[in-house]
This record gives structure tokens, sequence and C-alpha cells, in this order.
């Protein structure tokens, strides 16, 4: 299905979209990867009308392994992009690159690292299994594992996003996304892997966040506030109300996604309060702590990772958070 068929079948489904979106101003919201549900949130506010609500007509347009939207975002032709982690943001200071991150979605980041059962059972049992990590997970989180946990180069083996390597070896751990390698490993080979995610041991960077320029906070202050909260009340609806809406359009835009998929997808987030956790449960969804980004910065600093001495409080703003919005929609709200 084309961009522009999913487009107008998202404009189908908002409650009078044909004639709210001419009246609206038209925003275009780029994801860092395929649609799944962890994007869900941002598609339910479309589906339900929530941008359209507060003036705006949202385009939300996938990214995937060919597709760059940050630098779509940076050359202007895009208004909002998916950010994934904060070490994004802290380059971006590093490079003197104005991007703003405004909502920080997901208070733990969703990376996972998977072990059969009886060979790991703890964290500190992983230390002793060979482990598969890609280049972009050893030279950002591995090599926090390696400073703050005790973990080893000599350990890795390159990861080819394929998990027949682990499922064929059980001395053999595995990198994954919450949602995905965990879903996968147990369709294909029939047992349920033990799943430890890094933020429990400690990364403590927030993930999904959403991105902007700073001269459209500047120029266009109450767009971005509509947009912050339009998402903050989608997470809130797609979590703990009908996400049916939302699922239809996620499907649309990736014809590879599946209904149980999304279902796992949706409960793992609920249950390990990816994105309803920490902070969030007293600000509202979205929110962002300067503690939690000092914290994070520390260790990222403390393992090589970036460095010392950057303007970290130029990432982000808490303008258009920790307001308590839409936790009236949670059950008991």
């Amino acid at each position: 299905m084309t961009r522009t068929t999913t487009s107008l079948l998202a404009i189908a489904l908002v409650c009078g979209a044909s004639a709210a979106s001419a009246e609206n101003a038209k925003v275009v919201f780029g994801t860092n990867w395929l649609a799944q549900a962890e994007h869900g949130g941002f598609y339910q506010s479309v589906a339900d009308g929530t941008y359209a609500a507060c003036g705006l007509d949202v385009e939300i347009i996938s990214g995937g392994p060919q597709v760059n939207n940050r630098a779509l975002m940076l050359a202007g032709r895009i208004d909002y992009h998916m950010g994934g982690d904060m070490l994004q943001a802290f380059n971006a200071v590093k490079e003197d690159i104005p991007v703003v991150m405004v909502a920080a979605t997901f208070q733990k980041h969703p990376q996972v690292i998977l072990a059969h059962p009886g060979e790991a059972d703890s964290w500190e049992e992983l230390k002793d299994l060979t482990l598969l990590i890609g280049d972009n997970g050893f030279t950002s989180y591995y090599q926090w594992m390696i400073a703050e946990h005790g973990f080893t180069v000599e350990q890795r083996q390159p990861y080819t996003f394929n998990p027949a390597p682990f499922i064929a070896d059980k001395r053999v751990g595995m990198q994954g996304y919450l949602s995905s390698e965990p879903f996968a490993v147990e369709k294909e080979a029939g047992f349920k892997p033990n799943v430890f995610l890094i933020a429990d041991a400690g990364f403590s960077s927030y993930a999904t966040m959403v991105e902007t320029m700073q001269a459209t906070i500047d120029e266009k202050p109450e767009q971005v506030k509509c947009f912050v909260e339009g998402s903050i009340k989608g997470w809130y609806n797609y979590l703990y109300g009908d996400p049916s809406a939302a699922n239809e359009l996620i499907k649309a835009a990736n014809p590879d996604m599946t209904d149980d998929k999304l279902a796992f997808a949706r409960n793992m987030m609920k249950d390990e309060g990816i994105v309803d956790s920490g902070d969030a449960l007293e600000m509202g969804i979205g929110a962002i702590n300067p503690d939690v980004v000092a914290d994070f910065y520390a260790k990222m600093v403390k393992a090589g990772v970036i460095e010392d001495g950057l303007d970290i409080a130029a990432s982000y703003t808490t303008q258009f958070v920790n307001q308590g919005l839409g936790m009236d929609l949670k059950p008991g709200g």
C-alpha cells in the first residue's frame, strides 16, 4: 500500500476529518522505523481525531533501513522526528545542530538481551555467554555494559539480525528489541527466551523521543504544544483504550505487521512499563527529568561513548511536558 493510500485511510478514520483537515495545519512526523505498535500512540491520535481537535492535520511517514527521516527534518522537509535514544540528542549538541527533544515517549529503552532458560537466568549470568551484538549496539550500550557491569569485548560476536545462531546454541545470547526478537524466537523455536531489559540494569536513556528543530519551537510554539499533547493523549488511549483503529493504520503502512505481533508488543510495553513508568507515573507520559538526562550522560561519558563538557541542557526542553496531561485517560486516573 502506498503512503498516499495510507494517508487517505488515516483521514477517513478521523471523525469529521474531511471538514477539519481543510482548516488544520499540515505537519509531517517521521518515525525511525517501519510502522509498529511502538508507534501506536501517534497513529492513535491520527485515527481518533486528537491531533485534528487541536488544529493539526498530521501525516506519519515511516522510517526504515533505507530512510533517514532525521535528515529530512534537518533539511526542513518534515516537522517532527522520532528519536532513537539520547545519544543522538547529545551528538546533535556536539555538532551544534539545533535539534531539541520535546517529549520522551519511552521512559525505558526497549533494548534487551535474550538468553536460553537455564543458561542465563540473571543479568550477571549473561557474562558467561557469547553475546551476539550488532555494530551500533557495540559502540553504544555494549560499551556501557563493559564499563558498568564487566562484560568483555571477547565475548561479543557480531549480530546479523538472524536469530538462527542463537536458537541453535544454548550458550549464546543475543540482542533484541523487547517486542520483536522475543516474539520471533517464541514463534520460530517454540520456547520463551529469558529477556533482560538493559534499562532495568541501569541503561537510563529515554527512547522514542519526539524531536523538532529549535526554530519550530521559537516560531510555532502552539503547534509544538498541540503535537506533543496530542501524542501524549494518543499513548494513553492506545495503551489503555481500544487500539484497533490505530492498528489498522499501522498495518496499512506496514503490510508485514500482524494482529498477533501488535498485541504482543502492546502487552509487552504495558507489562514492562516502557511508556508509563518512573516519572511518567507522576508527571504524565512523555515526561523529561533533567536528572535522568544528566545521569545517562554521565554514564556515557564514563563508558567513553560521548565526550565530557557538552551543554546537554540544549538537547531538550520540558516546556511541553511534565504537566500530568492525559492521566485521567488511564483506568483509575
